[in-house]
């Protein structure tokens, strides 16, 4: 059976804020019926996912409100409105580590929750790296840390790395890395 394309009827604004906007659409479904969806809207992020010539990845570790701890992941930040993916990511990976890139390489585009957010993470593979010093957002509290590659590639094969992005940011790299693996 093939899946019946939603038309959105009408539009309920919720919330509007720094983040994320919601919304709430009546849509037309199946059998000539409606239905409410609940869409958070955000205007995505940018990934890096930085490798130096070690072979290390460059992770950073933070604290996420929405889990109450401390998280490991890939260096990443949104994107303001009017602002390109590799943009964002040349900046997010010198505030928040420090290093510029040689090369910036998009992997992919990856959408997290299909079901009720419009995000897409912009994901690179950052190589050619430069240190310099950070620049973190007035809120932001971060610690930086070098991990072997294959260290972290096996604790996202684990299930020891929960990061959603940090997970498709170190499969997406590894076919690009092989040697390292």
């Amino acid at each position: 059976m093939k899946p019946v394309e939603e038309k959105t009827i009408e539009t309920q604004r919720i919330y509007e804020g720094r983040v994320i906007n919601l919304r709430k659409d009546k849509v037309t479904v199946k059998e000539g019926r409606t239905s409410w969806r609940e869409v958070v809207e955000n205007n995505g992020g940018a990934v890096a996912v930085p490798i130096n010539e070690k072979g290390e990845i460059i992770m950073v570790r933070q604290f996420r409100k929405p889990f109450d701890k401390v998280i490991l992941e890939a260096p990443a930040g949104k994107i303001e409105p009017g602002e390109e993916p590799d943009t964002t990511v040349r900046r997010e990976l010198r505030e928040e580590t420090g290093f510029t890139a040689d090369s910036y390489e998009l992997l992919t585009v990856m959408y997290p929750s299909v079901g009720y957010t419009t995000e897409k993470l912009y994901i690179y593979l950052c190589t050619g790296l430069h240190k310099g010093e950070t620049d973190f957002d007035f809120n932001e509290s971060l610690e930086i840390y070098n991990y072997d590659y294959k260290e972290i590639y096996n604790k996202v094969l684990n299930g020891e790395i929960h990061d959603g992005k940090t997970i498709v940011g170190v499969l997406m790299a590894a076919p690009k890395l092989r040697q390292l693996l």
